[in-house]
């Protein structure tokens, strides 16, 4: 999931690079994502931290984390990413274009799933419309949209289910005809929703999704619900990304500080998240088996568009640039992170290249508390608040950090604006992403984006484009999308960054959402594990870990 399909790796910015340092995981002398023997136990099942997925796990339906770990290592698809977020082929034997409008692509003969029946260009075909037609309601359809064809298949009432600008040519070779010349849709290509899947998956989605069959480095062997995924390895897959170690344990925690005393006592291998509790302590606790490291995440907060006072237009906009600028965003990372985030100044994340510091508009991501006054009175003078109103804030008690930094932002809401602002916790991320999802929600809510590959446009297409899987405040606006499509087009990357960083002045003023932070990865692992290395997009590379 990521990008640079060439020789774009990921930059470092300078301020990040500052703030915070590698503490262990990363050693230039390791491969990165070369699935080469790496000395230590190759038998040994290695037990990590996860929280429930939302969804059966179908390509075009994972979009948050529970689920995106363990697709990423039970498919491949054409491309994956290495370490430092560069593309390596896995699937593909080749993708060409002479226009960057029409691709061919050819995959490797002779792949199979797991259950032995054979990867084809027809895989794909079949995926990708299945995953882009509106009847199926695929989380991650948007990622097809620039597709030819996509906006007859993704209408409400649609009637077709196949996508005109995908064609089969052979069983190895498959055409994709895209609506405009987009130079970087390569790179897209190893994010989750391009999966292929086999015919048995179409037969019956909901039951193939609790059991999937894939063809990546592991099989899932069990999925005991809200308690562990238990993965094997895949024996007959021949990719880069082989397995180094006997399987994966995923363990379902309803709390980071339950997972970290695992770690300690040795229960639990590798932690992504140390909860707040512990971030002055686990470095020292664990020495060099911690990490704390900048990666292409950020944390926002989502006020939908759809609730009163919020919608979009002069109030909803007021209102929330208020709220923006009444978080003292540093204070919090001091208090609740031990300043191991960096205060956002854009909506995407300082280690993608094309990042700007200096958007247009960005002032309102600055603490002002005299300015938010103002901007709420102004929209007070539109459509009056009432004084007993409640606004609250969700978040999922299973996150590191989101019980202590929600809490401290709705203090600084009620100290700066004088309003009832509340903290609302739901007991997992399922249930959090549930009612999202359904649009259940009646108050603003935490969010945030773990990068699918490399590029601005990831940031901010599937989070804010109209009607994408990831909208979750139902963003639209038209003058937006236009600045995203042009972005797309331009042949020069460079160009390319400098329209989507136009694109993000407009988001400067509607704030679809507020940008927090920019995310940086505090983890650690134990005694029994090593040749530990986290991503560029913060993920474990667990393939790679071995028994001690």
């Amino acid at each position: 999931m990521r990008f640079s399909h060439a020789s774009k790796a990921v930059a470092l910015s300078a301020a990040l690079a500052l703030t915070l340092s590698a503490c262990g995981g990363g050693s230039s002398e390791t491969p990165e994502g070369s699935g080469d023997a790496q000395a230590g136990d190759t038998s040994y099942i290695v037990s990590a931290n996860t929280t429930e997925p939302q969804n059966g796990l179908l390509p075009a339906n994972t979009n948050e984390v529970g689920g995106g770990r363990v697709m990423d290592l039970i498919f491949t698809g054409l491309v994956s990413y290495t370490a430092d977020g560069k593309t390596q082929n896995e699937l593909a034997e080749s993708i060409e274009t002479t226009d960057s409008q029409n691709y061919t692509i050819k995959i490797k003969s002779g792949q199979t799933f797991s259950d032995g029946s054979p990867v084809t260009a027809a895989s794909f075909v079949d995926a990708w419309n299945f995953g882009a037609a509106a009847k199926n309601a695929q989380l991650n359809a948007y990622f097809f949209e620039s597709i030819k064809g996509y906006d007859k298949v993704s209408a409400e009432k649609a009637t077709e289910d196949k996508m005109e600008g995908l064609k089969v040519v052979d069983d190895t070779t498959f055409t994709v005809e895209l609506s405009q010349p987009e130079s970087d849709f390569p790179l897209r290509l190893g994010y989750t929703a391009f999966m292929p899947l086999p015919e048995a998956a179409f037969e019956d989605p909901k039951a193939f999704g609790e059991k999937p069959v894939g063809n990546g480095p592991y099989t899932l062997a069990e999925w005991n619900h809200d308690v562990n995924l238990k993965l094997d390895v895949n024996e007959s897959y021949d990719g880069p990304r082989k397995a180094q170690n006997g399987g994966i344990d995923f363990k379902v925690y309803q709390s980071t500080d339950s997972a970290y005393q695992d770690l300690i006592s040795g229960n639990l291998d590798v932690l992504d998240q140390v909860p707040p509790s512990q971030l002055a302590s686990y470095q020292s606790d664990l020495g060099d088996r911690s990490v704390n490291s900048p990666y292409a995440g950020n944390a926002t907060i989502t006020i939908p568009g759809y609730l009163d006072h919020f919608k979009q237009g002069e109030e909803g906009n007021l209102r929330r640039a208020a709220i923006s600028q009444a978080i003292d965003r540093q204070l919090i990372i001091d208090k609740v992170y031990q300043g191991g985030k960096v205060i956002a100044k854009d909506f995407t994340a300082p280690v993608i290249d094309g990042y700007s510091d200096s958007i247009p508009g960005s002032e309102v991501l600055t603490f002002n508390a005299e300015a938010a006054k103002k901007a709420w009175a102004d929209a007070d003078a539109i459509s009056k608040w009432d004084a007993d109103a409640e606004l609250s804030i969700g978040y999922n008690v299973d996150g590191a950090g989101n019980k202590e930094y929600v809490e401290a932002v709705v203090n600084q809401l009620k100290n700066n604006l004088g309003i009832n602002a509340v903290a609302k916790p739901y007991s997992s991320f399922k249930e959090l992403r549930e009612q999202v999802t359904e649009r259940k929600m009646t108050g603003g809510f935490r969010t945030g984006w773990q990068a699918d590959y490399p590029s601005l446009y990831n940031f901010l297409g599937a989070l804010y484009g109209t009607g994408a899987g990831s909208n979750d405040g139902d963003y639209s606006n038209k003058e937006f999308d236009a600045k995203l499509k042009e972005g797309l087009a331009a042949t020069d990357p460079a160009a390319g960054a400098e329209i989507f960083n136009q694109a993000q002045e407009i988001l400067m003023k509607d704030l679809p959402a507020i940008p927090l932070w920019y995310q940086a990865v505090q983890g650690g692992w134990s005694e029994n594990v090593s040749n530990v290395e986290f991503g560029w997009n913060g993920v474990p590379l667990y393939n790679e870990i071995t028994g001690k």
